[in-house]
């Protein structure tokens, strides 16, 4: 079975607890879709890591992850829960790289659940 690499785009900043879910659930998503996703937002966030409360953390690993997204077929955004600032600039990213953007909803998202 052949994998395509991606690129995952979430929410992180506001209600960080249900971002991290909603981020894991879209991984799951790719996962289920052929696909191997990174997502930045996810791994660099951890504690003892990068803060994204530091400015300069944040954009270290903002930059951390253009530099991964150079290896992806395709920039996977997800948008149940809207488009944030951090995901304007992981589009305009893959756009200014000739990387292919995707739109997705995760089937039967439900904030409730």
């Amino acid at each position: 079975m052949s994998y395509r690499l991606v690129i995952l785009e979430s929410p992180f900043a506001g209600n960080i607890e249900l971002n991290i879910k909603y981020a894991r659930l879209c991984m799951k998503d790719c996962f289920s879709k052929g696909e191997f996703p990174f997502a930045s937002h996810l791994i660099y966030t951890q504690e003892g890591i990068l803060n994204d409360n530091i400015p300069e953390e944040r954009e270290l690993g903002t930059r951390a992850g253009f530099a991964w997204a150079k290896h992806a077929e395709v920039s996977v955004i997800y948008t149940d829960l809207g488009i944030t600032r951090g995901m304007k600039k992981g589009i305009d990213d893959a756009l200014d790289n000739g990387r292919k953007v995707e739109y997705r909803k995760l089937e039967n998202f439900n904030l409730n659940k």
